[in-house]
């Protein structure tokens, strides 16, 4: 430890010091010459006695011819100019002083100074900055496995690089998407902390990107789009192809659907077909571009229409894919329920069997209990009806007198969180140029209960459909905004939402997003459009 730690002096302190010594020895100068000066300037002339051979009349005029005239009334004025110029410089000095040390003393943050904070911004400011910042970094993340999805396809192994840089940025995603979720259930209460908590969001989501961004250029090495898109040309149109038949088959089994069921069963994925066609349709135009533009050897300009479609094709593959597991989950359901009835109406009984329900609940809770599986029996027995909604009003019924899900009903309550959860994000990734902060947090959520050992099935369900809430609520508000034509109606043929998600936001061609965080995502172009 050096002495001036010891003192508790900044290593710097010696120049203050150092300083502060050249004040003082330049001040007593000063005070010296002042001292000094009114003896330097005295008048040293020795008088002459006069002799008595001139008369007492003619000395005086010749005294007074010895000096000039007015010598004797200014001598006291010029005495006294000197040490008033340096009393003057020595106030200057001084007033310099106490103004460097007063500003140094604000600045500094040694224990002798109090440091002054920067000014901090509102707490709306912050959220707001954090509620972009998540979609953002959502976008982003969505974005990059669309990409690398088609990359795997032809490097193989090599993939494995951007794989995990892929996997890093999820990690910190969903780390900021927790964070989120508890700042929205009030976690922490204390608003210090609470601040920190939106920096703290913010700070994840700026690492997510910067690990996606740090990979972005090495994919583009890798994939070689610029410099030769023949192979992932063939690749995209291979895709396109395989999803045009898929999706005539969702049409197909959607109208099945609707003959077994009643509406609202199939209703999370009534339109998803038309919005896969939507997509086929965007990526057969950009396909051809992206083919007319290689034949011509513009090759950046291929690539980036190449991009656009498979960005396209991407999201076709999940509304369709959506609407082929939403189809086996109503099978499922249907096949289930009977099964779970039986279970419900076996852990009532051993419930009814006791004086009171566990955790001191009522007898009257088992007669609702009673009730509402009495109404899915008669909605089972009556006609077409909705497995799923079937299967969630048992486990809740059940849920309601707290008695334990084991076996049948665990199950039931799984499948009905898991359909949820994956419509609604199909439906939240192929409208996010629209959805907001807040239906992404709840689904985000959601699929981090349901991959939770154990799993809690019925909040991450709950979670799941207000998400879907949420979000149709963002798209709708995007479509209004955009005129009454539009408003009210969350189609997919939008072209301003599809624009918002495949082409950078712009509907007559902008950038069409890639692999990698905020500053990569939009580096390829559309040159010419």
């Amino acid at each position: 430890m050096t002495p001036s730690l010891i003192r508790g002096r900044p290593r710097g302190a010696a120049a203050h010091i150092s300083v502060r010594v050249a004040h003082a020895v330049l001040g007593g100068a000063t005070g010296l010459v002042w001292l000094v000066l009114p003896g330097m300037t005295a008048r040293t002339d020795v008088p002459v006695a006069l002799t008595g051979d001139l008369p007492a009349a003619s000395a005086a005029p010749a005294a007074a011819a010895g000096a000039p005239a007015g010598a004797r009334d200014d001598a006291p004025t010029a005495d006294l100019a000197l040490p008033l110029l340096a009393a003057s410089a020595a106030a200057a000095l001084a007033g310099y002083g106490y103004v460097r040390r007063t500003r140094r003393a604000r600045t500094r943050t040694t224990p002798g100074g109090t440091p002054v904070p920067p000014p901090q911004p509102p707490v709306a400011e912050l959220d707001a900055r954090a509620r972009a910042a998540l979609v953002e970094a959502d976008d982003c993340v969505r974005t990059s496995r669309e990409e690398l999805d088609f990359a795997e396809g032809l490097l193989g192994p090599a993939a494995q690089p951007f794989a995990a840089a892929l996997r890093a940025a999820r990690t910190e995603l969903s780390a900021a998407f927790r964070m989120r979720q508890r700042y929205d259930d009030g976690v922490p209460e204390e608003a210090t902390a609470r601040r920190h908590a939106l920096a703290g969001m913010t700070g994840r989501c700026l690492e997510a990107g910067r690990r996606l961004d740090a990979a972005a250029a090495g994919l583009d090495r890798a994939r070689g789009l610029e410099r030769d898109p023949a192979k992932a040309l063939r690749e995209a149109e291979s895709r396109f192809r395989e999803l045009t038949s898929r999706t005539s088959a969702a049409t197909a089994a959607l109208a099945e659907l609707a003959r077994r069921y009643p509406p609202s069963a199939a209703a999370p994925v009534a339109r998803y077909p038309e919005g896969a066609e939507d997509r086929l349709v965007f990526a057969t135009a950009r396909l051809n571009l992206a083919r007319q533009a290689a034949d011509t050897g513009d090759l950046p300009r291929a690539a980036g229409h190449l991009r656009a479609a498979e960005g396209a094709v991407a999201q076709a593959g999940v509304l369709v894919g959506a609407v082929e597991r939403f189809a086996a989950d109503l099978a499922a359901a249907a096949r289930l329920v009977p099964a779970a009835l039986t279970g419900a109406e076996a852990e009532l009984a051993a419930l009814r069997a006791e004086e009171e329900a566990p955790f001191g609940q009522p007898r009257a809770r088992l007669g609702e209990a009673d009730g509402a599986l009495a109404a899915v029996r008669e909605e089972v027995t009556g006609g077409p009806y909705d497995p799923l909604d079937a299967l969630r009003r048992i486990v809740r019924a059940v849920a309601v007198p707290g008695a334990g899900r084991e076996g049948v009903l665990s199950a039931a309550a799984l499948l009905c969180a898991r359909a949820t959860t994956a419509a609604t994000a199909a439906f939240l990734v192929t409208h996010r140029g629209a959805v907001g902060a807040e239906a992404r947090t709840r689904l985000a959520e959601a699929e981090r209960l349901l991959a939770a050992r154990p799993a809690e099935p019925q909040a991450a369900d709950a979670l799941a459909r207000r998400a879907r809430e949420l979000a149709v609520r963002d798209v709708q508000r995007s479509a209004e905004g955009r005129g009454p034509s539009a408003a009210g109606d969350v189609s997919w043929a939008d072209g301003a939402v599809l624009a918002g998600i495949l082409l950078g936001g712009d509907p007559d061609g902008g950038p069409p997003a890639s692999f990698g965080g905020p500053r990569t995502r939009a580096r390829r172009t559309l040159r010419g459009e």
